[in-house]
């Protein structure tokens, strides 16, 4: 146990933060959770705002330094993508796109 007054107060201060990171992760876990529902449940709209939150989130506790801007920005990315990915597979005009004529195998080079 700390015994000179700085040390105690240093302890004093880390409790705190840790209190502090700790409520701000579990804010940011429960806004990544929220767009992953929401992926789940195909609710663009839903997905999108929840994504919008969830950036935020991420991005305010990465400027306190709770997480590493790297970490922020992964998880920021993946979750975008996946986003996108429900918008484009659920717009009408891209399964025409998509789907066009059958792919052909390459011929093999047999000699």
């Amino acid at each position: 146990m700390a015994t000179h007054k700085s040390a105690i107060k240093r302890g004093r201060q880390s409790k705190g933060r840790r209190l502090r990171n700790i409520a701000y992760k579990t804010k940011a876990k429960t806004a990544i959770k929220e767009v992953r529902l929401a992926i789940a449940d195909k609710k663009i709209e839903d997905a999108s705002l929840s994504l919008r939150k969830a950036t935020s989130a991420l991005q305010r506790i990465q400027s306190k330094g709770v997480i590493h801007k790297n970490t922020a920005s992964r998880k920021i990315s993946r979750l975008t993508l996946q986003v996108n990915k429900l918008a484009a597979m659920s717009s009408p005009g891209n399964k025409a796109e998509k789907s066009g004529p059958p792919k052909q195998d390459r011929p093999s080079h047999q000699t």
